[in-house]
C-alpha cells in the first residue's frame, strides 16, 4: 500500500522544481497535484516522494517526463459537441461581423485535438485562410504531437461520434488518412497555425486576440494564480473579444470579472466589455 503524501513532501518537491528548473508548481490546485505526484510515483515506482526528488534533482531529462505526467490533459476533438456548433453559428460570425479575419488562441492545447476541430470548423465555414491561430503548452513534447496532428486510429470513433453531433458537413474521416493504426491528420489544417511553448503561470501578455480558449486548465490552478492567469487573458483580448473556459470553471467570481458580460453560461463563454 503506498503511502499517503503529505503535504511538506509536495512543498519540498515544487521547491526543489522551482530551483532548479525555474517552474512554479506552488500555485496548483493541491489536491490535483498531489493525485498526479501520486500517479508518477506508482508509475515509475519510487519507493518514496524523496525518490523522485532525488531524480528530478540528479537527472534533467526525466523532469520533461514529469512535467508530461503532471500536466496531462485528457482531449477528443469536438468534446462537447454542443460548445462547437455555439462556436460555429454565434461567435465566428459575430466576430466577423467587424473584421475581416480571426486572430485565435488555444491556451493549454495540449496534444492539439481542439486546434484540429477549430480548423476543421473554419475550413467548413470557408474561412479558414481568414484565421490566425496561435496554440501553446507548457510540455514542448504534447506540442510536437499536436504538430504532428497523429494520433491513435482507436481515438477516432469517439471523434467522429463527437463531430456527428457537432453537425459536421462532411465526414471526419475526410480529413485524416489511415497509416499503422494512426490517423494522420490533413497538413493543409494548420498550415497557418503556430505552435508555441508558453508556460501561463509566468508568461506575459505576447499579442491580442478576438477569441480565447482555454478550457479545463485552469481547474488545476488554485485562485491566485487563476485570478493571474485570467487578467493575462483579459488584456490579451480585444475590446469585444470572447474568452472560453472549461465547463467546471468560471470567471463570476475573479477580480476581473466586471469586465466581461456573460455570453452564454452554459458553454462558458465570455464577452469583453472593458479594458
Amino acid at each position: 500500500m503506498q503511502q499517503e503524501i503529505e503535504i511538506v513532501d509536495l512543498r519540498r518537491l515544487t521547491e526543489v522544481i522551482k530551483n532548479k528548473y525555474n517552474y512554479d508548481f506552488s500555485n496548483y490546485a493541491m489536491s490535483s497535484f498531489k493525485r498526479r505526484v501520486q500517479r508518477i510515483i506508482e508509475l515509475y515506482k519510487f519507493a518514496s516522494v524523496d525518490a523522485l526528488i532525488r531524480k528530478l534533482s540528479e537527472e534533467p531529462p526525466f523532469f520533461r517526463e514529469f512535467l508530461s505526467e503532471v500536466t496531462v490533459n485528457v482531449t477528443e476533438m469536438f468534446r462537447d459537441p454542443s460548445f462547437w456548433r455555439e462556436i460555429r453559428d454565434h461567435i465566428l460570425p459575430n466576430i466577423l461581423l467587424n473584421h475581416s479575419s480571426v486572430s485565435i488562441w488555444h491556451a493549454g492545447c495540449s496534444s492539439g485535438e481542439e486546434v484540429f476541430s477549430m480548423a476543421i470548423l473554419l475550413k467548413e465555414m470557408g474561412i479558414l485562410d481568414k484565421a490566425k491561430i496561435v496554440a501553446t503548452d507548457i510540455d514542448v513534447d504534447v506540442l510536437q504531437k499536436a504538430r504532428s496532428g497523429t494520433y491513435p486510429l482507436k481515438n477516432m470513433d469517439i471523434n467522429q461520434k463527437n463531430y456527428v453531433r457537432f453537425q459536421g458537413n462532411q465526414s471526419l474521416d475526410r480529413y485524416y488518412r489511415e497509416e499503422n493504426g494512426k490517423a494522420i491528420l490533413d497538413k493543409s489544417l494548420v498550415e497557418g497555425i503556430s505552435f508555441r511553448e508558453h508556460n501561463l503561470v509566468s508568461s506575459a501578455v505576447f499579442s491580442k486576440f478576438d477569441l480565447i480558449l482555454c478550457r479545463n486548465v485552469m481547474i488545476y490552478f488554485n485562485q491566485n494564480l487563476q485570478n493571474t492567469v485570467l487578467k493575462m487573458f483579459h488584456e490579451s483580448l480585444f475590446k469585444y473579444g470572447y474568452l472560453i473556459v472549461g465547463s467546471k470553471e468560471s470567471l463570476i467570481w475573479c477580480e476581473i470579472a466586471n469586465k466581461f458580460i456573460v455570453v452564454n453560461n452554459e458553454e462558458k463563454i465570455y464577452k469583453k466589455i472593458k479594458d
